[in-house]
């Protein structure tokens, strides 16, 4: 009597034909043990197989009639389900087992296996063998039965159940086209390892190897004879093997990797992508997830998940982002200026004005053959780096002018001599800019690093957009001669210049853009139809300067200056206008007329109080425009105009004798043209008082550093060089730093905005205690030395100095004052006078001719004594200009 068989169980992991399978038992802390069961007393016919590359003289084979109905038959029947079986006999020497499979728990209650396949006709019984089985005779019943029904491989059209099987396929790329975004039943034969396998299509029976779109799992290396796994490799293969190999899934084909397919494999569960990357077995890739068409945002939220559960290949994860403010990551503002192709100026709701760049693209660059054809050359980035000026035209069309939304992605910090950069997406009307940008093909998309995370949240947006550009080979991507964009650059060019002049003149107004502002009066043009840069200067105006960066040192600007150049940017930045030539200047300059959506930029100018009329204007037709304008601001007191006195014409009893009400004063800061402010003794107590309760108050209450958002002409309280508190008027806000003026003391400070806070509206009670005063009856040279002496010895004499002082007249609204030391022994005016430092102002007020007498007795004999400015004598006798005499 035969011993008892043991009964081992496990799960069908594979089946490899018709009769034979890989069971997977049960894990011992490791992988789990696999095992080649061969069905014994049948024969199933044989599948076919693909010629080997690496074994000579190998070809490829045909399937035997029914070969892949018996394996599926089996493979619906086993694959994936637990199963019981017994080892009959091992082949002595290959060590092949055969045995009998059931499907279920154990051999009484499961399904038999091997019967089923010969009822159904789909394998022959071995009718001798080496050693037969006890239930031989009832298969040979069931195969008699299934020949007499001529079922499976017993039918009379058993020849035509052969597949036609496409091992490769001859153009991938067309192949992919043709079924692009539509799912295709397949099976899955092999899994090599967590991200790639290969199938079989259904119903073509086209083998294909298909690599995960979007990501990668740990992989399996060859190093000499052995094959190493990367940490949790087998962990990834295992994951993906015992939910997909031989299962029915349907694959979306989306992009080729040299031979590869990139796809999405859509299991009856979902996309096992999600699932790798979900259980941190995979990493989201940037070179494949621009084809990725089921939802990359998908991918890249599973992937962060398994981050913060730092699962797997994300154990020892840092996160590389960089925190932002919530008030600092969304806003909205205007677009004022584009630089490059992936910067803009933004001035925002609160008139910040802001400059960001967009996530996570990069504009194009001068190639090096470019550069090399002629060294000589200046290179001018926006026209000589291909596709510069399209992407800049692009964008100006679509947002000079326009209201963008701003999401803040990172900030990149400044290095190699770069500032900090800001980067944002930034949506016009629901549209991302960078990616519209991208699908053009005039930027190009950033690759990073695979533990960078600072990047676009559109980043696979962009990915595919940059797909879709390479694809129709638009922009940079194209096979196409670059377009070349030759300019005549004319500005500093007189000669050139004069040549340009009388065509210019002839053509009246002249399409132009404006691309860049120097000041509020002067631009730089590009001619489009004339295709030459010219510089602008704007006719019939004067306009204040601005700060400037020379090779000796900065120049300081003019009042209004610098609000006249921000005006003139915003209106016509980058804007398309229409200018009218009128000359030119010694330096190539042309002269003329700017008009922006009809409006005249000098009459606008004039208007908003940031420009007078020069009297070159008279001779022009828009003259009396520019003069209503000027009257129109002086009227309303704006800008340049505020301390505007109409004049009256009144007749004036002139008095005969000084007012005299001295004041006790202490000079705290002293400016220029004699300008000084000063603070009355006799309420120092009060702000002595003021300015320790402020004190006490800000120590007692902290502000929330950054929740100030200050504003021009706002009374607040900022925090000096000493760390302490004092009150403030906001002058001008740029970005995040602001111009104050301390009121109570005089001083001004360019300070960041974080050092400014709301003041306590129990501080504004106290009237502002600097008081700003100029001397009277005196004038201060013109040339800049001689103007320095003269500062330097007044602000030595009265700086920090209880005096005594005077009003004696009013300069339009200025009030002129002599100042005298405490005991009144001595004039600070009259010194400066007596030293030589400055000179008199003739003034005809009978109630002022003895003091004036006085100071011009001491101007005469400081020219005797040829003191400082009358060193050289009295220069004043030939109004020699140069020597910086004014009348």
């Amino acid at each position: 009597m035969a011993a008892p068989q043991t009964v081992q169980r496990g799960i069908v992991k594979s089946v490899l034909s018709g009769d034979a399978v890989i069971i997977r038992g049960q894990p011992k802390g490791g992988p789990p043990p696999e095992k080649q069961l061969n069905l014994s007393n049948i024969v199933a016919p044989k599948m076919a197989r693909r010629a080997n590359p690496n074994v000579e003289a190998s070809v490829e084979t045909k399937d035997e009639p029914f070969a892949w109905e018996a394996r599926e038959f089996l493979r619906k029947m086993v694959v994936g389900k637990e199963v019981c079986f017994t080892v009959e006999y091992k082949v002595p020497g290959t060590g092949r087992e055969y045995g009998c499979l059931y499907v279920g728990k154990d051999p009484q209650s499961g399904k038999n296996v091997t019967e089923a396949l010969v009822n159904e006709g789909l394998v022959e019984v071995r009718r001798g063998g080496i050693k037969p089985s006890d239930d031989q005779a009832k298969l040979c019943d069931l195969e008699d039965t299934a020949k007499s029904n001529s079922k499976g491989k017993w039918a009379a059209d058993a020849q035509s159940h052969v597949r036609d099987v496409a091992w490769t396929l001859e153009n991938p790329r067309n192949f992919v086209d043709a079924h692009h975004n539509k799912p295709v039943k397949a099976i899955v034969e092999h899994v090599r390892d967590g991200c790639t396998l290969r199938a079989f299509l259904l119903p073509s029976f086209q083998y294909i190897t298909v690599m995960l779109s979007g990501i990668k799992c740990p992989m399996f290396k060859r190093e000499g004879d052995k094959e190493v796994a990367e940490p949790f490799a087998d962990q990834a293969k295992f994951f993906v093997e015992s939910r997909l190999l031989q299962r029915d899934v349907e694959i979306i084909m989306e992009g080729v990797s040299n031979q590869n397919i990139l796809g999405t494999v859509l299991h009856p569960n979902g996309n096992i992508t999600e699932f790798l990357l979900q259980e941190g077995f995979a990493r989201c890739v940037d070179w494949s997830m621009g084809v990725v068409t089921t939802g990359a945002d998908k991918l890249r939220s599973a992937e962060k998940a398994a981050k913060e559960k730092r699962l797997r290949i994300w154990k020892d994860y840092t996160p590389s982002q960089t925190s932002i403010a919530i008030t600092e990551k969304q806003f909205t503002g205007k677009v004022i200026e584009i630089n490059n192709a992936d910067r803009l100026v933004i001035k925002t709701a609160e008139n910040q004005i802001k400059e960001v760049t967009l996530s996570s693209i990069r504009p194009p660059r001068m190639t090096d053959d470019a550069g090399a054809k002629d060294n000589t050359k200046r290179i001018r980035p926006l026209y000589d780096v291909p596709y510069m000026f399209e992407a800049r035209e692009f964008l100006r069309k679509k947002l000079i002018g326009k209201k963008v939304n701003v999401s803040v992605d990172y900030i990149r910090p400044g290095s190699d001599g770069y500032p900090e950069r800001t980067c944002a997406t930034v949506t016009i009307g629901g549209i991302n800019v960078a990616e519209a940008l991208v699908s053009k093909g005039f930027v190009t998309v950033v690759r990073y690093r695979a533990d960078d995370d600072q990047r676009s949240a559109h980043y696979d947006e962009l990915l595919a957009a940059e797909a879709r550009a390479q694809k129709n080979a638009k922009g940079l991507h194209s096979k196409k001669e670059v377009p070349i964009h030759r300019v005549a650059d004319l500005s500093g060019d007189t000669n050139k210049a004069r040549q340009f002049l009388p065509f210019l003149q002839r053509a009246g107004r002249s399409d132009a853009i404006v691309e860049f502002t120097a000041s509020g009066s002067r631009v730089r043009l590009y001619l489009p139809k004339e295709t030459c840069l010219i510089t602008f200067l704007l006719a019939g105006i004067s306009c204040p300067r601005v700060p400037r960066s020379l090779p000796s040192g900065p120049t300081e600007g003019e009042p209004f200056g610098e609000e006249a150049l921000l005006f003139t940017k915003e209106l016509c930045m980058q804007r398309e206008v229409e200018v009218e030539v009128e000359a030119i200047d010694k330096a190539g300059n042309f002269i003329g007329w700017l008009f922006v959506d009809g409006v005249n930029l000098s009459v606008a100018l004039v208007k908003e109080g940031l420009s007078k009329v020069h009297f070159t204007a008279e001779r022009s037709q828009y003259y009396h425009h520019l003069v209503s304008a000027e009257e129109e601001a002086k009227k309303e007191k704006i800008k340049m105009w505020a301390n505007y006195e109409e004049p009256k014409d009144i007749v004036v009893v002139e008095e005969s004798e000084r007012n005299v009400s001295y004041k006790d004063v202490v000079v705290t800061e002293v400016g220029e043209e004699m300008k000084f402010y000063a603070q009355h003794v006799e309420t120092g107590p009060h702000l002595e008082k003021m300015m320790e309760e402020l004190r006490t108050e800000m120590t007692d209450t902290p502000p929330l550093q950054g929740a100030y958002t200050p504003r021009k002409g706002d009374l607040c309280a900022a925090k000096f060089v000493d760390e302490e508190w004092y009150r403030a008027r906001v002058e001008k806000v740029s970005g995040n730093q602001a111009n104050v003026l301390y009121v109570d003391y005089g001083n001004r400070e360019v300070i960041p905005a974080a050092r400014l806070a709301a003041l306590p509206s129990t501080f504004h009670t106290l009237s502002i205690q600097a008081h700003e005063y100029q001397l009277a009856f005196i004038t201060v040279p013109e040339d800049p030395e001689a103007k320095k002496d003269a500062q330097e010895a007044f602000a030595k004499d009265v700086l920090n100095q209880q005096l005594v002082l005077n009003v004696e007249y009013k300069n339009q609204g200025q009030d002129m004052v002599i100042l005298l030391t405490a005991d009144k022994s001595s004039d600070i005016g009259l010194g400066l006078v007596k030293d030589g430092l400055v000179m008199v102002e003739a003034r005809r007020e009978k109630r002022l001719q003895k003091m004036v007498n006085d100071y011009k007795k001491a101007q005469e004999a400081a020219k005797n004594a040829r003191l400082n400015l009358w060193q050289y004598g009295d220069f004043t006798a030939d109004d020699a200009v140069e020597f910086g005499y004014k009348r």
